[in-house]
């Protein structure tokens, strides 16, 4: 079974799950389901196409679904004379969690992929950050043996990228969706407000985690806390008064620089604001003089 490190989500992915959610289940609580095509190389898993399948699941059952695996074949065929090198990697779903009937869909889809993904694309996302997660499938098997193994979906890194060629297809797009009203300082201040709210989101998630495992009701996962760890040492030491020195000469000159952009801005706009008054006032002497002659 091979192993994913890193899965990458191209552009096309997410516009086409868009698209497909948008005509299906636009205004419903129903999801879509598709099937991921790309690459695999060296644990980096690049999705790159995507197809859309008819897919139904009951309500109230969630044991009960279709997923219409000739047409899968046929469009796998077809997209097969477009691109050879692209094959079957998994599935998609707009979640926007995963389902008991996941593991059931992975299955099947291990007829076409050795070890299908699963992505799940929140269309409409309620948090900032990545609109995607990716998962695969893993047999889990107690140390104690007390239960026969069982398969269950290991979370996989995932992100956003794409090729040169995609990137000049997505500024093209973002052109006609760009607001022309909206500064670049205005545009710039938006983005960092939304980056430090996914921060605070992230922090968040943290602290719920670690305060699950204070009251036993999580285990202990060593690759998180190493992570943490990590996350700790790279944080500077506030006690060194060097280092508080250093910090505030930029935050003070970074502020001067600011105070002397916002005066010569307004003494900008004042000095124009007086010439076109001085100017219309000495027009309009120059028409009296001439009514007078």
């Amino acid at each position: 079974m091979p192993t994913y490190d890193l899965v990458v989500v191209h552009p096309l992915v997410l516009l086409s799950v868009v698209d497909h959610y948008n005509r299906v289940a636009k205004d419903t609580k129903k999801r879509v389901v598709g099937i991921l095509l790309g690459e695999t190389y060296k644990g980096r898993v690049d999705i790159t196409n995507c197809f859309a399948v008819p897919f139904e699941e009951d309500d109230r059952d969630p044991n009960i679904w279709f997923l219409d695996h000739s047409y899968l074949e046929g469009m796998s065929a077809m997209f097969k004379k477009v691109n050879a090198k692209e094959r079957i990697l998994g599935f998609y779903s707009t979640g926007p969690r995963l389902r008991e009937a996941d593991l059931d869909i992975s299955d099947l889809l291990s007829n076409y992929a050795e070890s299908p993904l699963l992505l799940i694309c929140e269309v409409q996302p309620k948090e900032m950050g990545l609109p995607t997660t990716a998962y695969y499938p893993k047999e889990q098997i107690r140390e104690d043996g007390t239960q026969k193994s069982q398969k269950v979906f290991v979370n996989i890194p995932t992100e956003v990228g794409a090729t040169e060629a995609e990137e000049i297809g997505v500024e093209h797009l973002l052109r006609d969706v760009k607001d022309s009203t909206v500064s670049n300082l205005s545009s710039e201040v938006s983005h960092m407000a939304s980056g430090l709210r996914a921060l605070k989101s992230r922090l968040n998630e943290v602290q719920e985690y670690l305060s699950l495992v204070l009251e036993g009701r999580l285990p202990v996962n060593h690759d998180i806390m190493y992570h943490l760890q990590d996350v700790f040492n790279l944080l500077p030491n506030l006690s060194v008064e060097e280092l508080l020195r250093s910090f505030a000469i930029k935050s003070n000159d970074m502020m001067l620089a600011v105070y002397l952009a916002s005066m010569i801005r307004r003494s900008v706009a004042s000095c124009t604001y007086l010439t076109c008054e001085l100017t219309s006032v000495h027009g309009f002497s120059t028409l009296l003089v001439q009514v007078r002659w």
